[in-house]
Protein backbone atom coordinates (compact mmCIF):
# COMPACT_ATOMS: atom_id res chain seq x y z
CA UNK A 1 0.00 0.00 0.00
CA UNK A 2 3.03 2.27 0.28
CA UNK A 3 3.69 2.33 -3.46
CA UNK A 4 1.67 5.55 -3.73
CA UNK A 5 3.79 7.25 -1.07
CA UNK A 6 6.94 6.23 -2.92
CA UNK A 7 5.48 7.53 -6.19
CA UNK A 8 4.35 10.83 -4.66
CA UNK A 9 7.72 11.20 -2.99
CA UNK A 10 9.46 11.37 -6.36
CA UNK A 11 8.14 14.89 -7.05
CA UNK A 12 6.76 17.77 -4.95
CA UNK A 13 4.43 18.56 -7.86
CA UNK A 14 3.15 14.99 -8.01
CA UNK A 15 2.56 14.92 -4.26
CA UNK A 16 0.23 17.93 -4.53
CA UNK A 17 -1.46 17.22 -7.85
CA UNK A 18 -1.89 13.43 -8.19
CA UNK A 19 -4.21 12.93 -5.16
CA UNK A 20 -6.47 15.76 -6.35
CA UNK A 21 -6.57 14.34 -9.91
CA UNK A 22 -7.47 10.87 -8.60
CA UNK A 23 -10.21 12.39 -6.45
CA UNK A 24 -11.49 14.40 -9.43
CA UNK A 25 -11.52 11.29 -11.62
CA UNK A 26 -13.71 9.46 -9.12
CA UNK A 27 -15.97 12.51 -8.96
CA UNK A 28 -16.53 12.33 -12.72
CA UNK A 29 -17.62 8.70 -12.30
CA UNK A 30 -20.51 9.71 -10.05
CA UNK A 31 -23.79 9.02 -11.79
CA UNK A 32 -22.14 7.46 -14.86
CA UNK A 33 -23.26 3.93 -13.97
CA UNK A 34 -26.86 4.52 -13.03
CA UNK A 35 -28.48 6.97 -10.62
CA UNK A 36 -27.33 5.13 -7.49
CA UNK A 37 -23.69 5.33 -8.60
CA UNK A 38 -23.69 9.06 -7.77
CA UNK A 39 -23.95 8.05 -4.11
CA UNK A 40 -21.83 4.92 -4.04
CA UNK A 41 -18.99 6.60 -5.92
CA UNK A 42 -19.12 9.49 -3.43
CA UNK A 43 -18.76 6.99 -0.59
CA UNK A 44 -15.92 5.22 -2.44
CA UNK A 45 -14.04 8.40 -3.33
CA UNK A 46 -14.29 9.61 0.27
CA UNK A 47 -12.65 6.41 1.52
CA UNK A 48 -10.01 6.58 -1.23
CA UNK A 49 -9.35 10.23 -0.36
CA UNK A 50 -8.71 9.35 3.29
CA UNK A 51 -5.99 6.97 2.07
CA UNK A 52 -4.61 9.61 -0.32
CA UNK A 53 -4.38 12.18 2.46
CA UNK A 54 -2.69 9.64 4.73
CA UNK A 55 -0.07 8.92 2.06
CA UNK A 56 0.60 12.55 1.10
CA UNK A 57 0.58 13.96 4.63
CA UNK A 58 4.28 13.28 5.37
CA UNK A 59 5.28 14.72 1.99
CA UNK A 60 3.26 17.96 1.96
CA UNK A 61 4.44 19.77 5.06
CA UNK A 62 2.09 22.73 4.64
CA UNK A 63 -0.95 20.43 4.82
CA UNK A 64 -1.44 20.94 8.56
CA UNK A 65 -4.69 22.08 10.14
CA UNK A 66 -4.58 25.43 11.96
CA UNK A 67 -7.30 27.46 13.61
CA UNK A 68 -7.62 31.20 14.09
CA UNK A 69 -10.39 33.71 14.55
CA UNK A 70 -9.90 34.78 10.93
CA UNK A 71 -10.48 31.21 9.75
CA UNK A 72 -13.70 30.95 11.75
CA UNK A 73 -15.01 34.30 10.50
CA UNK A 74 -14.13 33.54 6.87
CA UNK A 75 -15.61 30.04 7.10
CA UNK A 76 -18.94 31.31 8.44
CA UNK A 77 -18.94 34.35 6.16
CA UNK A 78 -18.40 32.27 3.02
CA UNK A 79 -21.28 29.98 4.01
CA UNK A 80 -23.62 32.97 4.45
CA UNK A 81 -22.44 34.44 1.15
CA UNK A 82 -22.80 31.11 -0.69
CA UNK A 83 -26.41 30.66 0.38
CA UNK A 84 -27.36 34.34 0.28
CA UNK A 85 -26.09 34.99 -3.24
CA UNK A 86 -27.64 31.89 -4.77
CA UNK A 87 -30.96 33.37 -6.03
CA UNK A 88 -29.33 36.42 -7.61
CA UNK A 89 -27.14 35.13 -10.45
CA UNK A 90 -27.50 32.57 -13.25
CA UNK A 91 -25.82 29.18 -13.02
CA UNK A 92 -24.45 28.66 -16.51
CA UNK A 93 -23.13 25.25 -15.55
CA UNK A 94 -25.60 22.70 -14.23
CA UNK A 95 -25.53 18.95 -13.78
CA UNK A 96 -29.28 18.54 -14.28
CA UNK A 97 -29.24 15.94 -11.48
CA UNK A 98 -30.49 16.60 -7.96
CA UNK A 99 -28.41 14.83 -5.30
CA UNK A 100 -31.16 13.73 -2.87
CA UNK A 101 -30.60 10.46 -1.00
CA UNK A 102 -34.19 10.45 0.31
CA UNK A 103 -35.45 10.16 -3.26
CA UNK A 104 -32.94 7.47 -4.21
CA UNK A 105 -33.03 5.27 -1.11
CA UNK A 106 -36.31 6.13 0.61
CA UNK A 107 -37.32 8.92 2.96
CA UNK A 108 -35.23 8.78 6.14
CA UNK A 109 -33.94 5.31 5.30
CA UNK A 110 -30.67 4.11 6.83
CA UNK A 111 -28.95 4.26 3.43
CA UNK A 112 -30.15 7.80 2.85
CA UNK A 113 -28.70 8.93 6.19
CA UNK A 114 -25.47 7.03 5.53
CA UNK A 115 -25.01 8.96 2.29
CA UNK A 116 -25.85 12.31 3.89
CA UNK A 117 -23.48 11.76 6.81
CA UNK A 118 -20.77 10.57 4.40
CA UNK A 119 -21.21 13.68 2.29
CA UNK A 120 -21.03 16.02 5.28
CA UNK A 121 -17.96 14.28 6.71
CA UNK A 122 -16.30 14.03 3.31
CA UNK A 123 -16.85 17.68 2.43
CA UNK A 124 -15.72 18.75 5.91
CA UNK A 125 -12.65 16.61 6.54
CA UNK A 126 -11.52 15.29 3.15
CA UNK A 127 -12.25 17.96 0.54
CA UNK A 128 -10.51 20.89 2.31
CA UNK A 129 -7.02 19.34 2.55
CA UNK A 130 -7.06 18.04 -1.03
CA UNK A 131 -8.43 21.23 -2.58
CA UNK A 132 -6.41 23.67 -0.51
CA UNK A 133 -3.17 21.85 -1.29
CA UNK A 134 -3.96 21.76 -5.00
CA UNK A 135 -5.35 25.26 -5.49
CA UNK A 136 -3.53 27.39 -2.93
CA UNK A 137 -0.30 25.53 -2.28
CA UNK A 138 0.32 24.30 -5.83
CA UNK A 139 -1.72 26.17 -8.46
CA UNK A 140 -1.36 29.70 -7.05
CA UNK A 141 2.40 29.35 -6.80
CA UNK A 142 2.83 27.37 -10.04
CA UNK A 143 1.14 30.13 -12.05
CA UNK A 144 3.70 32.50 -10.56
CA UNK A 145 6.68 30.25 -11.23
CA UNK A 146 7.11 26.61 -12.32
CA UNK A 147 9.57 26.24 -9.45
CA UNK A 148 6.56 26.76 -7.21
CA UNK A 149 8.19 25.80 -3.91
CA UNK A 150 10.39 28.88 -4.20
CA UNK A 151 7.30 31.14 -3.99
CA UNK A 152 6.40 31.98 -0.37
CA UNK A 153 2.82 31.22 0.65
CA UNK A 154 2.36 34.80 1.85
CA UNK A 155 3.43 36.53 -1.37
CA UNK A 156 0.55 38.37 -3.06
CA UNK A 157 0.74 38.14 -6.84
CA UNK A 158 -2.21 39.61 -8.81
CA UNK A 159 -2.23 37.23 -11.79
CA UNK A 160 -2.05 34.00 -9.73
CA UNK A 161 -4.54 35.41 -7.22
CA UNK A 162 -7.28 36.14 -9.74
CA UNK A 163 -6.49 33.22 -12.06
CA UNK A 164 -6.63 30.73 -9.20
CA UNK A 165 -9.90 32.25 -7.92
CA UNK A 166 -11.41 31.97 -11.41
CA UNK A 167 -10.37 28.33 -11.84
CA UNK A 168 -11.62 27.45 -8.35
CA UNK A 169 -14.91 29.28 -8.88
CA UNK A 170 -15.62 27.88 -12.34
CA UNK A 171 -15.19 24.34 -11.01
CA UNK A 172 -18.39 24.86 -8.98
CA UNK A 173 -21.97 25.15 -10.21
CA UNK A 174 -22.29 28.23 -7.97
CA UNK A 175 -19.47 29.89 -9.92
CA UNK A 176 -19.77 33.44 -8.55
CA UNK A 177 -19.81 32.30 -4.94
CA UNK A 178 -16.92 29.98 -5.81
CA UNK A 179 -14.79 32.81 -7.18
CA UNK A 180 -15.38 34.96 -4.09
CA UNK A 181 -14.76 31.93 -1.90
CA UNK A 182 -11.44 31.26 -3.66
CA UNK A 183 -10.35 34.83 -3.01
CA UNK A 184 -11.32 34.62 0.65
CA UNK A 185 -9.43 31.39 1.29
CA UNK A 186 -6.40 32.68 -0.61
CA UNK A 187 -6.47 35.85 1.51
CA UNK A 188 -6.23 33.65 4.59
CA UNK A 189 -3.16 31.87 3.22
CA UNK A 190 -1.52 35.19 2.37
CA UNK A 191 -2.33 36.68 5.77
CA UNK A 192 -1.27 33.71 7.90
CA UNK A 193 1.56 32.39 5.68
CA UNK A 194 0.24 28.86 6.09
CA UNK A 195 -2.39 26.62 4.57
CA UNK A 196 -4.06 25.36 7.74
CA UNK A 197 -6.35 28.35 8.32
CA UNK A 198 -7.77 28.06 4.82
CA UNK A 199 -8.34 24.34 5.39
CA UNK A 200 -10.23 25.15 8.58
CA UNK A 201 -12.30 27.90 6.96
CA UNK A 202 -13.11 25.57 4.05
CA UNK A 203 -14.15 22.85 6.50
CA UNK A 204 -16.42 25.22 8.45
CA UNK A 205 -18.08 26.46 5.25
CA UNK A 206 -18.70 22.95 3.95
CA UNK A 207 -19.94 21.66 7.31
CA UNK A 208 -22.44 24.50 7.69
CA UNK A 209 -23.53 24.11 4.08
CA UNK A 210 -24.05 20.38 4.60
CA UNK A 211 -26.22 21.02 7.65
CA UNK A 212 -28.18 23.64 5.69
CA UNK A 213 -28.77 21.24 2.80
CA UNK A 214 -30.08 18.48 5.06
CA UNK A 215 -32.13 20.81 7.29
CA UNK A 216 -33.72 22.87 4.52
CA UNK A 217 -33.73 20.27 1.74
CA UNK A 218 -31.59 22.68 -0.32
CA UNK A 219 -30.22 19.87 -2.48
CA UNK A 220 -29.10 22.23 -5.26
CA UNK A 221 -25.99 22.99 -3.20
CA UNK A 222 -24.92 19.36 -3.44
Amino acid sequence: MHFLKRLLGTSPLLARVAPFVIFLGLTFCQGQFGAASAYWFYLAKTLVAVWLIWEMHPLVLEMRWAISWEAVVIGIGVFVMWVGLDPFYPKFLTSGVVWNPHTQFGQNSALAWLMMVTRILGSTLVVPPLEEVFYRSFLYRYIARPDFLSVPLNRFLPLPFFAMAAVFGLSHFQWLAGILCGMAYQWLVLRKNRLGDAMTAHAITNFLLGLWVVWRGAWQFW
